[in-house]
């Protein structure tokens, strides 16, 4: 069996653990009505996400898992085989904001042997990133914690993830993390920023570009083709969601210091 196809079976094994996991004790309908609820959550009502709104409730905890999971998954999956040489040296992803885990698990997977470690201050979203660790069969865990103060580490080797995260911090916290993650790459990390491309919700996103351009990174944005698993896309469609198209924008700065 090649690597690729190993990894596809563990992601095979992750989505079929998914189901029986969320769905044990809801029914599809449920989990359709709360993924409704939930985008609107995050398209209309970002501002909740920071107060903890789009978890509340096992409905919308099981709709965050069973869709946005699998969809981060793919999105930074896409992202970072696009990227040039983002995963040849990496050996631990510092997942911060990691939600569910797939985003991080997403990038830990390009290569073997690749160890991660999640932060998320929500203690629903640790369990669920520390299960999803578990049915991938990545080492390392998640922890409950604040991501601003988050040991980042730096050096070769080290990758730096913020996936859907950074616009969920007030703007002085932001602040502080740009030079945070900039002082990592300097030291030799590698630095991936993920958010949505409408710009309305990320108006501090101009000058995150700037300062990533000026550091010798890179800004991105990406269009594919969705290949959300069929599961994922009927419950999109129970939700009236179309994602014929999958999109995100990206921030990227390669560790250029020493270990």
């Amino acid at each position: 069996m090649t690597g690729r196809e190993e990894r596809g079976d563990r992601v095979g094994h992750w989505l079929e653990g998914l189901e029986k996991r969320h769905f044990a004790d809801l029914t599809r309908p449920e989990v359709g009505r709360a993924l409704r609820a939930l985008s609107s959550c995050y398209v209309e009502r970002r501002g909740r996400l920071a107060e903890g709104g789009a978890l509340s409730g096992a409905g919308k905890r099981a709709a965050f898992a069973l869709f946005y999971g699998p969809l981060h998954f793919l999105v930074v999956d896409h992202i970072v085989r696009g990227l040039p040489s983002a995963s040849d040296t990496i050996s631990q992803v510092h997942d911060l904001g990691c939600g569910t885990g797939a985003a991080g698990a997403a990038w830990a997977l390009q290569r073997t042997g690749v160890r991660i470690a999640g932060v998320d201050r929500h203690p629903w979203a640790v369990s669920e990133a520390n299960w999803t660790y578990g049915m991938l069969g990545l080492a390392g865990r998640a922890a409950q914690g604040d991501l601003t103060k988050a040991r980042l580490g730096g050096g070769r080797g080290t990758a730096i993830l913020a996936a859907y995260a950074m616009n969920e911090l007030p703007a002085p916290a932001r602040q502080g993390m740009l030079a945070r993650v900039l002082e990592a790459a300097a030291a030799g990390a590698t630095v991936l920023i993920v958010e949505p491309i409408a710009r309305r919700m990320s108006p501090w996103w101009a000058e995150w570009s700037r300062a990533f351009l000026e550091a010798g990174g890179r800004a991105d944005e990406w269009r594919f083709p969705s290949t959300l698993p069929p599961p994922q896309r009927d419950l999109a469609r129970a939700a009236g969601l179309r994602p014929h198209e999958l999109t995100a924008r990206s921030l990227f700065a390669r560790g250029t210091g020493r270990s």
